[in-house]
């Protein structure tokens, strides 16, 4: 199944992309949420479909939000391209880097981008991202795939300042408001046979800078949830983002920045694609 949320931000409704028609599935009487998760909702949900007569359609002019309500926590990876690590600079590492993102970064597939205050160095990065289905602690690689709720499109956007220049840790440049673009939909983990074998790619103002495959992860996906699940206790519905290709504006000579009135399309094998406006910061 594709899940999706829609409609004003903060008050999303639930629905579903069934033949490429989105319709309504608000009267299922659940957020897609951890709860949902641990309760083995994706099945629920199928049977609810099922069962029902007939779903609202969903006009495709309206706003969609993240597929999923905002999680316990989104868990980075960073480096996890040897091309990338290499145009940054940076070494491969023997082991994954982990890093977190705020929570309130979430917004929609396509909700503006907004660069933060005294920003001058706001940077794209598209990335395939695992959603979390059961509770997931010290688990064994062999069993790690069984976690796997779905994958989701995600724009790790970055502020690279706030990240390598002011004196330690990344996630101050990975957590600013809007920073956090995921969906257009969840696809549940039946929808993709090859999660390690994707393509993703991403456009700046319609020029490629990204063109990747998840097929060179240097963690692939049971390493990473196996790995990440010995450092903290995974909930239902948390996200795993698993890392981004080369071709991103640090990676640039020169750096290459976004600034306002830039715009990114981006995409991943079997998770559609997305479309984010930069504008500039403005206090809520």
């Amino acid at each position: 199944m594709k899940l999706i949320r829609f409609g004003e931000a903060g008050k999303e409704k639930t629905g579903i992309i069934i033949d490429d028609k989105r319709y309504d599935t608000s009267a299922f009487g659940e957020d897609y949420n951890e709860h949902f998760f641990e309760t083995d909702g994706i099945n629920r949900l199928k049977d609810f479909i099922e069962s029902t007569n007939e779903l609202p359609e969903v006009s495709d002019h309206t706003r969609l939000g993240s597929p999923f309500a905002r999680p316990s926590k989104i868990v980075c990876i960073g480096l996890n391209y040897v091309d990338h690590a290499r145009e940054t600079n940076a070494t491969p590492p023997p082991e994954p880097v982990i890093f977190m993102k705020s929570t309130t970064a979430l917004v929609g597939p396509n909700d503006d981008i907004m660069i933060p205050k005294n920003s001058f160095k706001t940077d794209w990065e598209v990335e395939l991202a695992v959603v979390i289905g059961k509770k997931a602690s010290y688990v064994d690689e062999a069993d790690a795939m069984d976690y796997v709720a779905g994958y989701v499109l995600h724009n790790d956007v970055s502020e690279r300042e706030f990240q390598i220049e002011r004196s330690g840790t990344w996630d101050k440049g990975k957590g600013c408001d809007t920073f956090a673009p995921m969906g257009p939909f969840l696809a549940t983990a039946d929808e993709i046979s090859d999660p390690h074998n994707l393509r993703l790619w991403l456009k700046l103002n319609g020029k490629t800078m990204q063109d990747g495959t998840t097929a060179n992860f240097i963690f692939n996906i049971p390493f990473v949830i196996a790995y990440t699940s010995k450092f903290m206790t995974l909930l239902p519905g948390d996200v795993i983002s698993t890392g981004t290709p080369a071709g991103v504006g640090l990676g640039m000579k020169p750096n290459l920045y976004l600034k306002p009135g830039d715009v990114i399309e981006l995409g991943v094998d079997g998770l559609g694609s997305a479309k984010q406006n930069l504008i500039a910061y403005a206090k809520n």
